[in-house]
């Protein structure tokens, strides 16, 4: 009987141990099927729980109860302790190895520490940086060039682009004039000049002056046979003939304060007060080489003349740009003053057309002409025509060298011109 008993007492707490541990843990079982078919056991709190928790507890074996110690219910705790450890740590090993997973994911195949592919990264992306730099400064280089190549040619503007070529210009019609008439069994030019030839056209009074004109009259030139033919006035008497008049100032009968379209064309009294016209100007001084002399005459009676080797006006398109050669005479070379005053190689400018150099106005509307102004002038002998001394603005007929015309006079008096003309003729014309 004693041994039965204990037999069932020892299941007892077996099956009691074995029952904390199952509650307890989910993965652990401990299975005594002799326990639980000799004798089903409860294990349970009884009685009054102290401050702490802590509770005293009995096992139940039916029909014996056996009273426990209370410090017997910690057991239950540190079984709770011990699974909640378990997840923690589980949880931990799941996250290292998602990341582990995610590192791999990551990594180029073949690639070896990851430390050391940051450092390959960082050394490729400086090789980058100092390529980009060097590009850079090689762009700044090349931006240098240019902007030194566009200063340049900012100084070769459209004044010089037009030089150029009124300078060519100007050298072929030498070049053509040279050969003219000439050939390996023709004789000499003065020989063909000794001889009238009678011409069905005429370029200019002198060819007229060759077959024995002369008479100062009105003739029809065709300097230009891809032109028409117009009538010029020709002087047969001074300095031995054959001039081609250009202008001619008189007696203030014509008006000369007038516009682009008019000077292009030419206006007044052929006979009298005139300007040619500046596309005619141009065909005569584009067929031949011409030089061109200039007469005064003031109101005192005096005389003077100032006479340039060369004379040469451009087209429209280069706005009647003015070329004069190397000076001669007594009147003084107002055509090139000085180099703030230089009327070689200047525009045409007219009231209603501004293509002179001075910045702050218009010459020509200043001056009530048309003229191949500078900023603004040294000479205009096309000005306006006055009968005796005039004060304000001197815009008369003005030469700036003209001997006591630039002295102040008594009251801020002007002088004027009672004759002035312009003609030209070939240079290598002898009379």
């Amino acid at each position: 009987m004693k041994l039965a008993t204990w037999c069932c007492l020892s299941s007892a707490v077996l099956a009691a141990y074995s029952c904390l541990v199952a509650a307890n843990n989910d993965t652990e079982e401990i299975k005594d099927q002799t326990a639980k078919d000799a004798c089903p056991v409860r294990l349970e709190s009884r009685g009054k729980c102290e401050q702490g928790g802590e509770c005293p507890y009995q096992v139940n074996l039916p029909p014996l109860t056996i009273q426990l110690p209370k410090q017997f219910g910690r057991m239950e705790e540190v079984f709770k302790e011990v699974q909640n450890l378990k997840e923690i740590v589980s949880s931990l090993k799941k996250c290292c190895q998602d990341s582990k997973l995610q590192a791999d994911d990551n990594r180029d195949p073949g690639t070896g520490d990851p430390g050391e592919e940051d450092d390959n990264r960082v050394t490729e992306l400086e090789s980058e940086v100092n390529k980009l730099s060097s590009d850079l400064k090689n762009a700044k280089k090349e931006i240098d060039v240019l902007q030194g190549r566009l200063e340049k040619l900012n100084l070769v503007n459209m004044n010089n682009v037009e030089n150029y070529v009124d300078s060519k210009v100007a050298n072929l019609t030498f070049v053509v004039n040279s050969l003219d008439g000439k050939c390996s069994k023709c004789p000499s030019q003065e020989q063909i000049q000794s001889r009238p030839v009678q011409h069905l056209i005429y370029k200019d009074c002198s060819e007229y002056y060759t077959i024995g004109k002369r008479s100062s009259e009105t003739y029809r030139v065709t300097p230009d046979p891809k032109n028409s033919s117009f009538e010029v006035y020709c002087d047969m008497e001074t300095m031995g003939g054959g001039w081609t008049v250009l202008q001619a100032r008189l007696d203030g009968s014509t008006n000369f304060n007038k516009t682009w379209q008019d000077y292009k064309a030419g206006f007044g009294n052929i006979r009298k007060e005139f300007w040619l016209g500046n596309d005619k100007i141009h065909l005569l001084t584009k067929s031949n080489e011409m030089i061109l002399r200039i007469d005064l005459e003031d109101f005192n009676g005096v005389k003077l003349y100032a006479l340039y080797d060369e004379f040469y006006v451009a087209n429209e398109f280069l706005k009647y740009r003015l070329h004069v050669g190397n000076y001669n005479g007594t009147a003084g070379d107002a055509l090139r003053f000085s180099k703030h005053y230089n009327h070689d190689m200047k525009f045409f400018t007219t009231p209603d057309r501004d293509n002179d150099r001075y910045p702050s106005g218009n010459c020509g509307h200043f001056y009530s002409s048309g003229w191949w102004f500078d900023a603004c002038l040294s000479a205009n002998l096309n000005g306006k025509y006055y009968h005796q001394k005039y004060r304000g603005v001197r815009n008369g007929i003005f030469w700036g060298t003209w001997p006591g015309m630039s002295e102040a006079q008594p009251g801020g008096y002007k002088s004027s011109f009672k004759k002035a003309k312009m003609m030209i003729r070939p240079k290598h014309f002898k009379p």
